[in-house]
């Protein structure tokens, strides 16, 4: 995570669920989180997997140009990405980690700009997975936001982030499971001592 909002973030996901894969959605408070709020959304996510936004804070909407409220995730991105789009999401779900993105917005203009996304789980009334929390936040604030609109994305990178900071499901074999076997072998050489 290079952003200072999306660590800002994910710590403070990581406080609020403590031992738990993920806190509640009730349990958010906008007030603690208020220094990255123009950059952080809700996404809802239904027995399809279908992510939409709840909420999206403002600077997110500026760089689209448009409310995002009830907008799908994956349709932000060009149809030819959305199945990778999707595929990150179910990390989401499936594995309750986080995800970070690396990604390039471009606007009808040919600006660029280089943003971070993280999506964290969350519980929404005790049903796992129904929620999640990001933010989507450029490196550096793009002089013509509210002018053009970011209309495609493009990741660059992605990277699983767990929350205990490895994968759960990752074990090493006991050491007497592993085959041993010899390291020299010696070779009848033909060589006479005599």
């Amino acid at each position: 995570m290079k952003h200072p909002a999306t660590r800002m973030l994910f710590s403070y996901w990581d406080a609020l669920r403590g031992e738990r894969a993920a806190p509640e959605r009730g349990e958010i408070e906008p007030g603690e989180i208020r220094h990255v709020l123009a950059d952080a959304f809700v996404l809802e996510l239904d027995e399809d997997r279908d992510a939409r936004f709840r909420l999206a804070g403002t600077r997110m909407c500026a760089l689209f140009g448009r409310e995002l409220r009830d907008t799908r995730l994956v349709d932000l991105w060009p149809e030819r990405a959305r199945h990778d789009v999707r595929r990150n999401l179910d990390i989401v779900v499936d594995e309750t980690a986080g995800i970070v993105s690396g990604i390039v917005g471009a606007t009808g203009e040919g600006e660029t700009v280089d943003l971070e996304l993280l999506v964290l789980p969350l519980r929404h009334r005790g049903r796992p997975n129904a929620r999640a929390l990001g933010c989507l936040s450029a490196r550096i604030v793009p002089t013509w936001i509210g002018f053009h609109s970011v209309t495609t994305l493009t990741t660059v990178s992605m990277r699983v982030v767990w929350p205990s900071g490895r994968p759960l499901d990752v074990v090493q074999p006991p050491l007497d499971a592993i085959e041993r076997r010899r390291r020299f072998v010696v070779h009848d050489g033909g060589r006479a001592h005599g």
